[in-house]
């Protein structure tokens, strides 16, 4: 019953009014309020008017806090890209600075439904579907997709509905890659199951299968506890809750 109400509080409640957020954003602004007065009463302090003011609330943390997937992936994937030396890569959909950054070692072409419209130099946005993507058969030779296929079909980024979305968008990635390319790609992991609309988790079996017709070259993960290891198999993720699986696939001859 104490998990139902969790989830029913969480994913229902929460996003369109928080109960625990509203008490908390009371005490958090009584502190703020101190602090401002406090301020200004501090020898040399500036004026401050209310049009001015910014109540940052929930930024006092004990630690900096991090997405230990996007963190971590985002970590490995640039670090085999760079050693990999290539000149050109295509990214489909990965997180915005991932892609940016990568400008800085290679030109980099990102697809995605919902193009990434910036000024930046050795790069390049083009509207696509990872379900359809606008390159010809065996013609990518670096190409990453980290924390996407989970999504796809699910609806949540304005993509169709499709229950096969991401086992689909494997296959279309494995089209496009070239022999000898390095596909870098990344989702959760752990107990299969749909959290509609918001995710897939997949078994490491199942994603395997997926590109049973290209060859793993490494296995990295972010357990449920936050914790990067390069040094595991994916069999052993598979009782995990949501972990995140990173996987170097190539296409051999």
């Amino acid at each position: 019953m104490i998990n139902r109400y969790r989830h029913l509080n969480h994913r229902w409640v929460a996003p369109i009014f928080s109960v625990s957020r509203f008490w908390r954003s009371l005490s958090l602004m009584r502190r703020y309020l101190s602090d401002w007065s406090t301020y200004e009463k501090l020898p040399g302090s500036e004026p401050v008017r209310f049009l001015d003011s910014y109540p940052c609330l929930y930024d006092r943390t004990p630690n900096n806090p991090i997405d230990p997937h996007y963190f971590y992936q985002s970590i490995w994937a640039f670090k085999l890209i760079k050693h990999s030396a290539t000149t050109t890569h295509v990214d489909v959909g990965s997180l915005a600075s991932f892609v940016g950054l990568l400008t800085a070692i290679t030109e980099v072409t990102f697809v995605d439904i919902r193009p990434l419209v910036v000024d930046l130099e050795n790069f390049k946005s083009i509207p696509g579907n990872i379900l359809a993507l606008p390159f010809d058969e065996n013609s990518v030779r670096s190409l990453s997709c980290l924390h996407v296929a989970e999504h796809i079909g699910l609806g949540r980024y304005g993509d169709s509905l499709d229950a096969l979305g991401t086992k689909k968008a494997a296959r279309e990635l494995v089209r496009v890659l070239a022999p000898r390319g390095n596909l870098f790609f990344s989702l959760p992991i752990g107990n299969p199951r749909v959290c509609f609309n918001a995710h897939r988790v997949h078994s490491p079996e199942q994603i395997l299968s997926y590109f049973d017709d290209l060859k793993l070259v490494q296995f990295a993960a972010i357990t449920d506890s936050g914790m990067y290891s390069e040094d595991i198999l994916p069999t052993n993720l598979a009782s995990q809750n949501y972990a995140c699986g990173l996987f170097w696939f190539t296409k051999e001859l």
